[in-house]
């Protein structure tokens, strides 16, 4: 008779990382007695909704608890659940809009949203760049950044490589920039060993995303953190925009092939050394200093200590500190 009805009428709607303070401290009591009255849960109806307490077999006025171990593994999997449900529907929107973007000649309201295409799936954005290949004549632009290039498919890099060595035959000219950690990657010097024509490469520490520009008509970007998805860009002013950036990086960036030329030193640090110091400078973590120059956190711990020791530095606030005193920033001529 003396049962509070007005619990789950005014319980708010949350999901399971957001357990209310009624629910968590139930579920804490549950785990300590092993059960709790059904009537206790009035006050906290999410515990039941979301699986954490269930009737018991022994006696249905009781709840108990589900372990919490098993609990999170089911609702991490309900969550893995709806995030690939998600995916699915982007990809069947993507594939659904991309034929529907090709023949919308800007006659629609938007601004000429056609020169902008959306492509789901490797199989589909690679056969969509040897088409604009197949195409072109003139010149590729490429950046491959380096996680980009070492999650690259053997297979896929084998297509690639028929794909440019055509495109070169073709009397077409291939300018390619990677990152410094890349400069003596086997696959990399084989690329550049069956490639005949004019093809190039040159490095820097630090590169935009991937970028492929053909003819500098057609770009192709990545549009998701995966590269399942990417952008078709066929915008004149876009295209030569993302054109004239690779053109400003490709001149500050050190020949790879088919001259190499060895990063130069400057006041006795190396080119990596001194991307590692402006980075420190910056305020940058260890993980963020390793992504940003396409090395592994171990690595860039081992540079960074090298540089401490280079300097004498006891802490990373003195580090910043010597770095500052040490001229390693300068600029030279």
């Amino acid at each position: 008779m003396g049962r509070d009805t007005t619990g789950p009428a005014t319980h708010p709607d949350h999901g399971p990382d957001e357990l209310c303070q009624e629910g968590t401290a139930l579920y804490e009591r549950a785990l300590r007695e092993g059960h709790v009255p059904d009537e206790d849960a009035a006050a906290a109806p999410c515990l039941v909704d979301l699986g954490l307490l269930h009737p018991s077999i022994e006696d249905a006025a009781r709840l108990e608890p589900v372990a919490p171990a098993v609990a999170l593994h089911r609702l991490l999997r309900a969550s893995e659940n709806r995030i690939a449900q998600e995916r699915r529907r982007e990809a069947r929107l993507a594939d659904l809009f991309e034929p529907l973007m090709r023949i919308d000649g800007g006659r629609t309201a938007g601004g000429g949203s056609s020169a902008v295409g959306v492509l789901s799936g490797s199989e589909r954005i690679g056969r969509a760049i040897t088409e604009a290949m197949a195409d072109g004549s003139e010149e590729l632009l490429a950046v491959q950044p380096h996680i980009s290039h070492t999650r690259t498919p053997l297979a896929a890099r084998a297509e690639a490589l028929v794909r440019d060595q055509d495109f070169l035959d073709r009397g077409g000219r291939i300018r390619t920039l990677y990152q410094h950690t890349l400069r003596h990657a086997p696959s990399v010097v084989a690329r550049y060993e069956q490639l005949s024509g004019d093809a190039q490469a040159r490095t820097l520490d630090e590169i935009t995303d991937r970028l492929l520009v053909v003819d500098r008509a057609v770009a192709f970007i990545p549009a998701n953190a995966d590269r399942t998805l990417a952008l078709e860009i066929r915008h004149p002013v876009i295209a030569g925009f993302l054109a004239t950036a690779f053109d400003r990086l490709w001149r500050l960036a050190t020949p790879l092939y088919p001259l190499a030329a060895r990063p130069a030193a400057q006041g006795g640090f190396t080119p990596r050394q001194r991307a590692i110091a402006a980075l420190l400078v910056e305020g940058h973590t260890d993980t963020d200093i390793a992504e940003r120059l396409g090395m592994n956190v171990r690595t860039a711990r081992v540079h960074i200590a090298k540089l401490a020791a280079t300097l004498g530095s006891e802490s990373r606030a003195q580090l910043g500190y010597l770095i500052g005193r040490s001229g390693i920033l300068d600029r030279e001529g």
